[in-house]
């Protein structure tokens, strides 16, 4: 994990926002001190064994703040290790190359992580750049430290070539499934890399900064590490957009002074809240770059207001909503402005009030409302967690990659932590706060993406996702919740709670009310999905265009590749108002083709006219030397002749069983679904698959496919549904086929 010299965000810049941060009291933790201690302190030689080396003693001083109780002999002991396993390396820069492992240390001290975090950091890079093996981390510092320096350290490149950085990736997914302080490690050598990226080419920093942005920031915004991920931004930002970057830089510069409208502010707030005998610290938070141009886009000329926020720090949850009713009383609130995330977390755990007042200049002074214990989680994540296992049974050790991670134990919260422990499963297993769904879901379709470059691809358009919605399962099968990404359908939630069951899925009802599988869920919504029983349904490719989760659209793709008769099946003619799930499109009759020469790959009957017996029929020879069997009557039928296709001898075998699809034309009135399907039922066929469509001009258009145990019985079947009231005309489907003739 090589790290390089000289930070892209030049030393000037740094000072703008460091000079704004001590003149405001920024409540933010600083993570820029990169300890020059460090660099002395590696070639001062080692130090007594009844004291700390000097390079680590800002690292111990860091980590005695937020942990005033632990014991520093172990990371003494690292130290050492690193040290001298690292001793000849240097970077790129020139310097030493345990400055690295010392700044990644410090940076998560800063942060709060424990002992064994800080550890595991200090030795990150031994085993993959020195002679130091994994069996001998475990033997010096236990199975927990071997296990996230295992996490943190890259697959071989000799032995995955191109494939080495996704794989690598997906190394490290894994082992955070069971392990977030995995990816805390790597987030922290990340950044450090970043702040030292100058000597490397222009065209491999803008690479580092592309992976960066497309994978680590959405990592770190999912873990909850707001530290990370605001300064990673801001690193990326210079590098790839550096004319934007220079331009905000020069705006803030230009406007040194106009936090002073937010200074004012902050004056009069802490007034209003003294006087209701509240005891509040109030703040002002400077925006960083990347928030700064973000603000200038949507609002174009920024004031003084603009260029930060204002931040509330109590002591109780209570005191947040106290401050809102004296800030909403005192002064003009922007209704639009106001969130509530401490009743309703983010899934990256943050918790906050949001609001906004209007400021005698008619500025607009965004302000947030915490308690120091929530602050320190938006700030650190998950980091703040300190260790999530602690107290547990002892530690299971590394993860196979090829094995399915399990779910890993939750947090030993204490009762002041300000975040609620999670019930317990009846299975005994907790549910972990840093295993939130979408990490779950990660986990989940990384095993369903072996080819490395799905799985990259896959990869960043799940992270692209910005938010998350949880949906409830209305039919009390587990899992009771489900978390999906904001824009999510039924066909995601399908695919999440039951897996490739869910290729027999039939439609939904969303809040009580039948709808479409292509049906955008909101959060909060109950969803009951129905699930054929059959094992031979599947999806159809139109599925792909309403999945928004990597799961699902893997799971549909594997599916297709599997079935190409279903991927290549005729669609119906004209527009489709949403997504309808079609039968399996075999009839269930048995088929025989004559044919000269070897036996064709499969005979199916074609879906545009969905021929039973005793139907006279045709077949032609399509792609993939099977054959399509249409009704003598199809027009398909002359399209396929018409394009020099020869037709097949085709006939039915003994059986008497056959799949059909029917087309109700109706009025619409109450009941009408329910009375359809019970004179089906009564005439002896199961449905397969239904959609109904919305209504148009007060018409309703109720396709079935039905499963018959005998074709003979189909005419009454027919007549059964046409004496149902409102039912004006019932048909066999017919659907033009486009994708046949294409097929030379």
């Amino acid at each position: 994990m090589s790290a390089e010299a000289t930070n892209p965000v030049s030393a000037a810049d740094a000072a703008v926002t460091d000079t704004t941060v001590r003149r405001r009291g920024r409540a933010r933790i600083d993570l820029r001190r990169l300890g020059r201690a460090a660099l002395l302190g590696a070639t001062a030689g080692p130090a007594p064994r009844d004291r700390l080396p000097d390079a680590i003693s800002h690292v111990a001083e860091a980590h005695r703040a937020h942990h005033p109780e632990a014991d520093l002999a172990v990371l003494r002991r690292a130290y050492v290790l690193a040290e001298s396993s690292h001793r000849g390396q240097f970077r790129k820069s020139g310097e030493p190359y345990i400055t690295h492992p010392l700044a990644v240390t410090l940076i998560l001290a800063e942060l709060g992580a424990e002992t064994t975090t800080l550890t595991a950091s200090l030795l990150h890079d031994t085993v993959e750049d020195t002679e130091v093996t994994l069996d001998q981390v475990r033997r010096e510092f236990g199975d927990e430290v071997a296990y996230l320096v295992d996490g943190v350290t890259k697959v071989e490149k000799i032995d995955y070539g191109a494939a080495a950085e996704p794989e690598t990736f997906r190394k490290m997914l894994v082992a955070t499934g069971n392990d977030v302080r995995v990816m805390s490690i790597k987030l922290a050598d990340r950044l450090h890399n970043m702040r030292t990226l100058g000597v490397m080419r222009a065209e491999k920093q803008a690479r580092i900064a592309k992976v960066t942005r497309d994978f680590l920031i959405p990592l770190a915004e999912r873990l909850g590490v707001q530290a990370l991920k605001t300064e990673l931004e801001d690193l990326v930002f210079a590098i790839l957009h550096p004319e934007e970057y220079e331009n905000t830089r020069a705006l803030i510069a230009e406007n040194s002074h106009a936090g002073d409208a937010l200074d004012a502010v902050a004056e009069q707030v802490g007034a209003v809240l003294r006087e209701a005998g509240i005891g509040a610290e109030v703040l002002v938070r400077p925006r960083h770059f990347v928030s700064v141009h973000r603000v200038r886009l949507k609002r174009g000329e920024l004031r003084g207001c603009d260029f930060g926020r204002l931040l509330v720090l109590v002591a109780e949850d209570a005191d947040c909503y106290g401050v809102l009713g004296e800030l909403h009383t005192c002064f003009t609130p922007v209704i639009s402005e106001f969130k509530d995330f401490i009743a309703t977390p983010k899934f990256n755990l943050y918790q906050s009030l949001h609001t906004a007042i209007a400021a005698p200049d008619g500025a607009v002074a965004e302000i947030l409302i915490r308690t120091h214990r929530m602050h320190t989680v938006a700030e650190a994540g998950v980091v703040a967690l300190g260790n999530p296992y602690a107290g547990q049974e002892p530690y299971a050790g590394p993860t196979p990659l090829t094995a399915r991670p399990a779910l890993v134990p939750g947090p030993v919260l204490t009762p002041d932590s300000g975040l609620t422990p999670d019930p317990q499963p009846e299975d005994g297993e907790r549910v972990d706060p840093t295993r939130p769904g979408w990490l779950s879901r990660l986990l989940d379709w990384q095993q369903s993406a072996p080819d490395p470059d799905t799985f990259w691809s896959s990869l960043r358009a799940h992270l692209a996702e910005d938010d998350e919605i949880t949906v409830f399962s209305a039919d009390g099968s587990a899992p009771g919740t489900i978390s999906l990404p904001a824009g999510a359908s039924c066909v995601d939630a399908a695919y999440a709670q039951h897996g490739e069951a869910a290729h027999g899925c039939l439609g939904a009802r969303v809040n009580g009310r039948l709808a479409p599988l292509s049906t955008v869920l909101g959060d909060g919504d109950t969803v009951q999905l129905l699930i054929a029983q059959d094992t031979v349904s599947g999806p159809s490719p139109e599925w792909l265009d309403h999945a928004r989760t990597a799961t699902a659209r893997i799971a549909i793709t594997g599916w297709l590749q599997a079935h190409p008769e279903a991927a290549a099946a005729p669609a119906d003619v004209g527009p489709r108002p949403q997504v309808n799930v079609p039968a399996d499109r075999r009839s269930g009759a048995v088929l025989h083709a004559d044919l000269d020469g070897e036996p064709p790959a499969a005979v199916r009957p074609a879906g545009c006219c969905t021929p039973v017996p005793p139907d006279e029929i045709t077949g032609f020879r399509v792609r993939g030397g099977s054959v399509t069997v249409h009704r003598a009557g199809c027009a398909a039928v002359e399209t396929m002749r018409g394009v020099g296709r020869e037709p097949v001898t085709v006939r039915w075998g003994d059986t008497a069983q056959c799949r059909v699809t029917l087309v109700a034309e109706s009025f619409g009135r109450p009941h009408l679904l329910a009375d359809l399907t019970e004179a089906i039922a009564t005439a002896g066929a199961a449905v397969v698959a239904a959609t109904v469509e919305p209504p148009s001009e007060q018409r309703v258009r109720h396709t079935y496919t039905l499963h018959l145990p005998d074709a003979a019985g189909l005419p009454a079947l027919m007549r059964a549904m046409r004496d149902v009231p409102g039912v004006y005309d019932v048909n066999r489907a017919r659907r033009r086929g486009r994708a046949e003739p294409r097929e030379s």
